[in-house]
């Protein structure tokens, strides 16, 4: 890591010797947002406020750039790691980039929206700003196996949408005003942010676009990629330093690091957090 005097030496040295190139500190937040499993985490403010902490802690930053490539996960994560950023960015006075790989979908546009300019390779995935619920009707299946489903609550909401009974439509009735919520939350947060947003047409159905088709419409403000972009910003000596990730408890990283000798016990765990993730991502093709 390259050395950086400190302020005060810098200020009594000839101005030949204090200048020095901008620094930018790049953060990676990558993969399905949301609690995945101990083995396979995702992306949280647990997991990533860590690194944002350290990337606006760095002395003299000409800004923070967040490379973004997630399918979405959690509106809950996707929305407090949005509002740490911003928190952090206000705080320091610190110019935000994200800079868009394969995806920045729904709560990883969300995530996006949290920098002051969104770059996005021309070929990446933008958008999805929408509220999705999936699961499965079992109902049928364990009647014709001969199970009996036997749910006894206080509360006549408690076991709405079980799916080993029949879809109640006032169940679906409540999740749809639940989902209209948080849709209008995600929008008006995506309104706030990019005031630039085409409005002849309507961006929040859940579609996607690619980088090219989303600047036209306002949801990104260039295609490009972060070396170029920051070296075109601050000039060709500008110093990228990458923040080191910490995903996760270290009884989890250690597992992690341990797959081949993984227990059968972990296996069910982790192929189901795999599936999920392939899931979110094949929501959006990719």
């Amino acid at each position: 890591m390259p050395f950086r005097l400190p302020n005060w030496i810098r200020a009594v040295l000839p101005r030949r010797f204090r200048e020095r190139a901008p620094l930018v500190a790049v953060v990676r937040l990558s993969g399905v947002i949301g609690a995945v499993s101990p083995i396979r985490p995702g992306l949280s403010i647990g997991s990533v406020a860590p690194s944002l902490e350290r990337a606006f802690a760095m002395p003299d930053l000409a800004a923070v750039a967040l490379i973004v490539n997630s399918p979405g996960g959690s509106p809950v994560q996707s929305h407090l790691i949005y509002r740490r950023i911003r928190a952090l960015a206000e705080e320091k006075g610190v110019k935000v980039f994200a800079f868009v790989e394969d995806a920045a979908a729904s709560g990883g546009y969300m995530i996006a929206c949290a920098a002051d300019e969104i770059v996005a390779d021309p070929a990446s995935i933008v958008g999805s700003i929408g509220v999705v619920s999936a699961g499965f009707g079992f109902d049928r299946l364990i009647e014709r196996i001969g199970i009996e489903r036997r749910v006894h609550t206080q509360g006549e909401a408690k076991a709405m949408l079980d799916p080993f009974r029949p879809e109640n439509p006032d169940d679906v009735a409540r999740l749809k005003d639940i989902q209209a919520d948080v849709q209008d939350l995600f929008t008006t947060l995506v309104r706030a942010r990019r005031p630039g947003l085409e409005t002849g047409r309507n961006l929040f159905t859940g579609a996607i676009w690619t980088g090219r088709q989303a600047l036209p419409l306002g949801l990104v403000d260039a295609v490009g990629d972060l070396r170029g972009t920051l070296r075109a910003r601050y000039g060709e000596t500008v110093e990228l330093r990458l923040v080191p990730e910490t995903r996760g408890s270290l009884v989890a990283r250690l597992l992690r690091r341990s797959v081949p000798g993984q227990t059968l016990a972990d296996l069910p765990d982790a192929t189901w957090a795999a599936a999920e993730a392939r899931a979110a991502w094949a929501r959006i093709g990719l």
